[in-house]
């Protein structure tokens, strides 16, 4: 298949030169954007090229069936188009076989699986399009000491006279070493050209401010209190923002996005991925997260009323592949052993170097990472939670595509990452959607009846109270959600559905209607009606394997250690501050500890960005700390296989869950085959 031609390059392109291509023009609607590209270009590639919004969960895999189309049959002058059914090419296997499973109206499309071969409309519908994510990384009460690295100091500057013949600068400084004790300042250029007539306007009296003591970035004639900060975490599903007073700590503004770049791959080595088969892929990536930023700036700015000429100090952390994109990095050499990092030193840039539309003197700066795969958002979630300040041994755990893990106390700190997949967040799931409006965000299931009841995002109501229906009507039931899906899980085996190996039990299709055959396996009827929604075979293992390898992970780190048990669990991350932890535990996605120290601490990571942004010693001292964090390459140990292996089951084939037990009534063990994941057979019942 011939490669798209990128979308800076077809849009400036002549037609005659995209001749040999046999290039064809496609306009997507109902955003209006097109370009041309060669024969055999995938239209969900095209539309990834054109920042055409096209929801995809699965990775071009034609499974998801969330990137669906229509063909706009016609001519259509003010595109230059003349569009028909045989521009693309024929509905294929893929397709067929997705329709045979799930509702595929006729004449749509999967995107993906639909290949350029002529000039073509293609109209996006509503459900196709990417949602705004229900972002909930608001700010906590966290209280930090301030010491920002941009303070603000108001000054009386001698005027000059005929006698003494120094400069305008030099008198500012000698203004701010008498009055303030600043010494050998730097000022710079775009500062100096405007000093004379800020001097002048203010009458001689300004406010000035210096970064680190020792570099002046902006100043203000006569008294200004006011200058601003952001602090960013740039997650690879969703990036959230904090604007700060420098003066006053207080986040006076936040937002939250979708990362764009989640049209180029949902997880982080498929971009790594799309990087590596698309030369000059990394420079779309970073153009796409830079982008994201400007918005997220223009949003919080615009909420505050706040000029995005006084934000002079951003604070970005991230994953590596993160840090690497945003800081114009390549990060192919982290898609592969040995994971090498560019750097993993704390740095300081220009605002204007990674593209921010803000002051073009502000500084940047990017927490340290510490590992390939243990990045600058775990160094911030050490910051923000300290569990080198503490005596209690704490396993931290940021639950996402990517889980980064960090365990220890004031003795010793390790660290990890378990590549558990896009399954907690909703993809890989038959159902599954993002946290947005619509999704199922809660689940019960009555062990007696197996009926299950449920809450979906934008409703305070479950499913079995007066109202519902009406509550849910304009967003409709759409799917289901990360926290969800785990919920449904372990009801499931709560209620004797699940069998111990995560083999839905057949047999139970003689208690309720629910249990339904699917082929050689059974699925459970969650929502029936019209917006059916299922919960597969697949769709338990897929959760399986994604906690299995979060729990290996951590097993891992407990055995450099020697623990057999940890005193205090929490989770973090957009998506882990939402999971129930009493169903983190049933499902066995972390170790076994006494519930009530087992604890949903937020975005972990923005706090620590927080901290980092209004206190100067701490980012001293998070450099210096993570020098002595022990990494842990799960990847390479020799116990990781057996490891995750073992914590396929539920909750954990050879662990005792004691704590969990005293809260929880557990039912009794039950094994099924699947016969290699086609199964749903009885072997033998077990007590």
């Amino acid at each position: 298949m011939k490669r798209a031609v990128p979308a800076a390059v077809a849009g400036a392109m002549p037609d005659r030169f995209l001749k040999q291509e046999k290039a064809h023009l496609v306009a997507f609607m109902p955003s209006g954007k097109r370009g041309r590209f060669p024969d055999g270009t995938p239209v969900l590639e095209a539309a990834r090229v054109l920042g055409v919004d096209i929801d995809s969960v699965c990775g071009g895999r034609g499974i998801c069936g969330r990137c669906q189309v229509d063909v706009t049959v016609g001519k259509f002058s003010k595109h230059g188009v003349v569009s028909e059914e045989g521009s693309l090419s024929p509905f294929n296997e893929v397709e067929q076989k997705y329709k045979d499973r799930r509702p595929l109206k006729d004449g749509r499309r999967l995107s993906c699986q639909s290949l350029l071969h002529g000039d073509v409309v293609i109209d996006v519908p509503a459900t196709s399009q990417v949602h705004k994510q229900v972002v909930v990384k608001q700010a906590d009460d966290r209280k930090i000491e301030m010491d920002p690295a941009i303070r603000l100091h108001f000054v009386q500057v001698l005027e000059p006279d005929m006698h003494n013949p120094t400069g305008d600068f030099e008198r500012l400084c000698y203004a701010l070493k008498q009055q303030w004790g600043l010494d050998n300042l730097e000022c710079d250029l775009r500062t100096l050209q405007a000093l004379q007539k800020t001097l002048r306007a203010g009458d001689w009296n300004v406010t000035v401010a210096v970064h680190r003591g020792t570099r002046i970035t902006k100043t203000w004639p006569g008294f200004n209190n006011q200058a601003y900060g952001i602090a960013v975490d740039v997650g690879s599903t969703t990036i959230a923002m904090h604007l700060c007073d420098l003066s006053t700590g207080a986040v006076i503004a936040s937002s939250g996005m979708m990362n764009p770049q989640i049209r180029y791959g949902e997880d982080l080595m498929s971009r790594v991925s799309y990087v590596m088969m698309n030369p000059g892929g990394e420079l779309l990536l970073t153009e796409a997260v830079r982008g994201g930023i400007n918005d997220l700036i223009g949003e919080v700015t615009a909420k505050a009323e706040v000029d995005p000429d006084d934000i002079l100090n951003a604070v970005f952390v991230g994953n590596p592949i993160m840090h690497h994109l945003l800081l114009g990095i390549d990060p192919t050499e982290l898609g592969g052993a040995p994971f090498a990092l560019t750097t993993n030193s704390g740095m300081i840039v220009w605002a204007s170097e990674v593209g921010m539309i803000s002051n073009p003197d502000c500084r940047a700066y990017f927490l340290p990472c510490i590992a390939g795969h243990v990045g600058a958002d775990t160094a911030a979630v050490i910051l923000s939670e300290a569990p080198h300040l503490q005596e209690q041994m704490t396993l931290i755990i940021d639950v996402g595509t990517n889980a980064e893990i960090v365990l220890g106390n004031n003795e010793r700190l390790l660290a990890a990452s378990s590549p558990t997949g896009p399954a907690f967040e909703g993809a890989q799931i038959s159902c599954g959607q993002r946290a947005a409006a619509g999704a199922i965000e809660r689940v019960r299931i009555d062990p007696e009846t197996l009926e299950p009841r449920y809450k979906v995002i934008g409703s305070d109501l479950w499913s079995d109270e007066e109202g519902f229906e009406a509550a849910t009507k304009k967003s409709g039931i759409t799917g289901i959600c990360g926290s969800g899906i785990i919920e449904v899980i372990a009801e499931m085996y709560l209620a004797g559905i699940l069998s111990s190996d995560g083999v839905i039990d057949g047999a139970m299709a003689a208690k309720s209607p629910r249990i339904v055959a699917d082929g050689r396996t059974y699925s459970y009827v969650l929502r029936d009606g019209e917006s059916e929604i299922k919960i597969y075979q697949t769709d338990v293992r897929a959760i399986q394997l994604a906690k299995a390898a979060l729990y290996a992970g951590a097993k891992l780190l407990m055995d450099r250690l020697g623990l057999e048990s940890v005193d205090r669990i929490q989770l973090t991350g957009a998506f882990g501050s939402h999971i129930d932890t009493k169903y983190a535990m049933i499902l066995g996605m972390i170790p076994d500890c006494s519930l009530e120290n087992v604890q949903s601490v937020g975005n972990a990571a923005g706090v620590g960005a927080r901290i980092a942004l209004l206190n100067n010693a701490a980012r001293d001292e998070i450099e210096e700390l993570v020098k002595t964090v022990e990494k842990v390459e799960t990847a390479v140990e020799p116990k990781f296989q057996q490891y995750f292996v073992e914590a396929m089951a539920i909750p954990h084939k050879t662990a005792g869950y004691p704590n969990l037990a005293k809260a929880v009534k557990l039912p009794a063990p039950k094994v099924l085959s699947d016969s290699g994941g086609e199964g749903g057979r009885r072997r033998r019942r077990r007590t």
